[in-house]
């Protein structure tokens, strides 16, 4: 499956941007894997919060009935 790629623009530090320019840095590969990077924490702490009751929850479960099967654990 190969992804659908899009122009945009976007305005850099000058330095930062001359440095990786010298470096030979893919700058659209760099924005594109910082950005992943980023989609990937936000969903990370919406999923926290979206589930933060449930985990809760469980938690409590747990502190009251024991892991299940727990009698069966050898560690």
């Amino acid at each position: 499956m190969t992804a659908t790629r899009r122009a945009t623009s976007m305005t850099l530090d000058a330095a930062l941007l001359d440095e990786a320019r010298a470096l030979g840095v893919d700058l659209s590969r760099a924005a594109e894997e910082g950005i992943l990077a980023q989609v990937r924490a936000a969903r990370a702490r919406r999923w926290k919060e979206e589930n933060a009751a449930d985990v809760a929850a469980y938690n409590r479960w747990i502190e009251e009935n024991g892991v299940p099967f727990g009698s069966y654990r050898k560690f």
